[in-house]
């Protein structure tokens, strides 16, 4: 095909690449303002707290992770106990639980006036300053409520890791004399390192990431610092450059996960993929395993999904009415609109990249894809100062031409929301659909050729009915993913517009904890539909027994 009908493509990657990248560019270019006197009193007052608290909830975060997850994997990929099939999916589970829900709930449950308090005070007697109780609402807290909902990231990498590893190799060691767990430690851990680091990264980023967790325990951290800054102390420049400064510690994790993996050593050269001979755990071995995976299931799924419910049907009568199902309403179409504009774009740039796999065309679509990583807080900043200032100047304009006032176009509408959720979730959808053009095999773009059709015919006569699976995972892993974001949609959102996610917050701020309830339920229910999505593709990655 010439390069006159592909001459499009390449444009249109660059210019939409181009746009999506543009919240983050103007965060960076913060970096280079000068510092104001908010931004002098942020460094004097407040900012090593912001960076203490992120550092040690990250610490935090990645012990719990690292264990549940990685103990796991090892124990559902290498070891028979009873259980075993039931845990291989279900240790997903708590994916479906956004880490601001998982958090009211516990408040509602450990508080001084939950159930579990209540009850130790029944049966002892004791009264208020009687006995000790952890608090939930801290620092140490906040890092388990995210590890509890986090670690399947580490689960799913390692456990894929596990099922892939050479049996040659293994082998090996136990013919050495190496036990079991020797040969865990000492030659299994070693190899899926690459793997856990990759895990462990995407997990780190969603901490840095969260801020319905740590505004409600009042835990410091740099997303709860750029919400003050912006709102409460009224300076977006302010704002901007903690948000550089936290757009830093994120792109550090990036480059640990890259600097890990070009590091790596760890080759895999055996030929041998044989069913996986599990180790039989008996005894007090089964029951030790049977209830170190039942705990992180139980805590980041089971209890609040079954506190949930019941917070849910106590309310019923009074939560489910008109306002809820304008609730509902908002997020099932704000969610289904940037779903299917993720979903073009993706088709877009993957397809551009699959006709023109040029360098410039590559980078962009690099570029289009790393707002996965950035936070929602910081997208937000990125996108309210652009659009801002584009509403400023119309209106100026206005004013000035025809003494019209145009208001906030942009920056007070769907408009600018829609924008951020495809800046931060455009990735999910990218990553599936080139998955999906990858399989497709070359020889079809050249029949589709020589039958003279366009590249835009090629790809919707021949690639897009080849990809139906494809494209509807990527819309539903979309969908849910909007239907779950909090910040962003905190900051963004038009006036009087509300969605499940915000009302649920709203109303656990206000410690109306079970009205919340069906709210949370609702955005739950629909988490697990990516779970089960990734619970299938594990289950067919690698036959075994």
């Amino acid at each position: 095909m010439t390069r006159a009908r592909l001459r499009p493509w390449p444009g249109l990657v660059v210019l939409v690449a181009m746009l999506l990248a543009l919240p983050i560019l103007v965060v960076v270019g913060f970096v280079f303002v000068p510092a104001g006197e908010v931004w002098r009193h942020l460094v004097d007052t407040v900012l090593v707290d912001y960076v203490s608290n992120s550092l040690l909830l990250m610490l935090g975060v990645s012990v719990g992770t690292v264990i549940g997850g990685v103990g796991t994997a090892w124990l559902t990929s290498m070891c028979r106990f009873p259980g075993r099939g039931l845990f291989e999916w279900a240790l997903l589970l708590p994916m479906a639980m956004p880490a601001y829900i998982i958090a009211y709930t516990y408040t509602g449950m450990l508080d001084f006036a939950g159930p579990v308090q209540t009850l130790i005070r029944d049966l002892t007697g004791w009264g208020w300053g009687d006995y000790w109780f952890p608090q939930i609402r801290s620092l140490p807290g906040a890092a388990v409520m995210l590890s509890l909902v986090l670690y399947p990231y580490v689960y799913l990498l390692s456990r894929a890791a596990f099922l892939s590893q050479s049996l040659c190799v293994l082998d090996v060691s136990r013919t050495l004399g190496n036990g079991p767990w020797r040969t865990f430690f000492t030659v299994a851990l070693p190899l899926a390192r690459p793997a856990i680091v990759a895990g462990l990264s995407l997990a780190l980023m969603e901490t840095l990431a969260d801020y319905g967790t740590v505004e409600y325990f009042g835990v410091s951290t740099f997303t709860t610092g750029i919400f003050r800054t912006w709102f409460g102390l009224g300076n977006p420049a302010a704002a901007a450059q903690l948000s550089a400064l936290l757009l830093g510690f994120v792109f550090a994790l990036i480059l640990l996960e890259q600097t890990s993996r070009g590091q790596a050593r760890y080759h895999d050269t055996g030929q041998r993929r044989q069913s996986i001979r599990r180790l039989e755990l008996t005894g007090w071995r089964a029951l030790a395993a049977f209830g170190f995976c039942m705990a992180p299931l139980s805590l980041g799924f089971l209890l609040p999904a079954g506190q949930l419910t019941v917070w849910s049907i106590t309310v019923v009568d009074q939560r489910l009415d008109a306002e809820f199902a304008r609730l509902a309403l908002n997020s099932l179409g704000l969610a289904a609109g940037a779903a299917l504009l993720a979903l073009a774009l993706a088709l877009l740039l993957g397809y551009g990249r699959r006709l023109l796999p040029t360098r410039l065309v590559r980078a962009a679509v690099r570029t289009a894809g790393m707002g996965y990583a950035v936070p929602g807080t910081v997208i937000a900043v990125g996108v309210m100062i652009p659009f801002a200032w584009v509403d400023n100047s119309v209106d100026s304009w206005m004013r000035a031409t025809f003494g019209v006032s145009t208001g906030l176009l942009l920056s007070g509408s769907l408009v600018a929301l829609i924008f951020a959720y495809l800046v931060r979730f455009l990735a999910v959808s990218l990553q599936t659909v080139e998955s999906g053009l990858a399989k497709i095999r070359p020889s079809m773009d050249e029949a589709g050729r020589s039958m003279g059709l366009r590249p835009a015919q090629v790809l919707r006569h021949i690639h897009m009915p080849m990809l139906q699976g494809s494209l509807l995972t990527a819309l539903l892993l979309v969908f849910v993913d909007v239907l779950k974001e909090l910040p962003a949609t905190l900051i963004l959102r038009p006036f009087n517009f509300n969605t499940l996610a915000v009302r649920a917050y709203e109303l656990a701020s206000d410690e109306r904890l079970a009205d919340s309830g069906p709210a949370a339920l609702t955005i739950v229910v629909a988490g697990l539909i990516p779970v089960i999505i990734l619970s299938r593709s594990i289950t067919r990655s690698r036959a075994s027994v």
